[in-house]
């Protein structure tokens, strides 16, 4: 039978939090007034894996997923995602209560999230653009609108978001390719290799672009992020699963590195 833990998928959750976190970072908030919002998602995070797996766990091709369900019936998978939507959905109340727009916009997350399991994963590009939406744009917003805040400043905020945004595409196609998801089924090796370093020449321009218009040097390692990509796909070839554990290990490096600057700024060195 599989880990317990393994089953909920938590290292995947940073790809939801980071966004609020630097949200947070950004505006100078303090992260204990939108505890439930953080933790909300990440009850939801656990819904999207364990909701995505009772529809993988029927694809005899899924293996990972095979793996990971074994022992385990897609009722009872589906039971965790029910209780960890219910405990996350009550957490998001008080904001959605308190911000029409933030209510608005959860709904279209779940929307978003729904679609994906049930119809977008296997159209690639469109599906990348519905979890960047839900994962990433939204949570940001929904913590500046809970903060009473406007909703974007193009001066400080759009470069670093649009760099953000850029990497994690290029993320999900490294994590589509390693797995033989839709990006492959469209396109040869060959194809998704020029993809990838396309879309990794992109995030590192504007990692650099958003480095010199902050000008804080804790987001210089957003430059270089992207050339280990590049390295990785210099060729084209298939990737090992190591790769797609690298990247998983590095997003959550980046977690603890935006907890850590959150935390010094609470304590007034930054």
């Amino acid at each position: 039978m599989s880990s317990r833990f393994g089953l909920l998928r938590l290292e995947y959750t940073f790809s939801v939090i980071i966004p609020m976190l630097m949200a947070i970072y950004l505006n100078r908030l303090n992260p204990f007034y939108h505890l439930d919002i953080l933790i909300g998602f990440i009850f939801l995070a656990i819904t999207g894996n364990t909701w995505n797996d009772v529809i993988d766990m029927r694809d005899p091709n899924e293996t990972e997923t095979l793996k990971r369900v074994e022992g385990y019936h897609p009722k009872e998978i589906f039971t965790i995602g029910v209780v960890s939507f219910t405990l996350g959905l009550t957490l998001l109340l008080r904001t959605c209560i308190e911000h029409f727009l933030n209510a608005i916009f959860l709904i279209i997350i779940i929307i978003s999230v729904l679609l994906y399991c049930l119809w977008l994963k296997p159209i690639p590009f469109l599906n990348h653009i519905s979890l960047g939406i839900s994962h990433m744009l939204l949570p940001y917003f929904m913590i500046k609108i809970d903060a009473g805040l406007q909703l974007l400043d193009l001066n400080t905020e759009l470069p670093l978001l649009i760099t953000f945004f850029a990497f994690a595409l290029t993320g999900q196609f490294v994590h589509e390719v390693i797995d033989s998801d839709s990006l492959t089924k469209y396109f040869s090796l060959r194809q998704c290799q020029l993809i990838i370093i396309i879309s990794s020449i992109i995030s590192f321009i504007l990692g650099l672009w958003a480095f010199i218009i902050l000008e804080q040097f804790y987001f210089f390692p957003f430059v270089f992020l992207p050339i280990g990509t590049i390295y990785t796909f210099r060729r084209p070839t298939k990737s090992t699963q190591g790769v797609k554990d690298i990247g998983i290990l590095i997003g959550n490096f980046l977690l603890i590195y935006f907890i850590c600057l959150i935390t010094l700024q609470m304590g007034g060195v930054i």
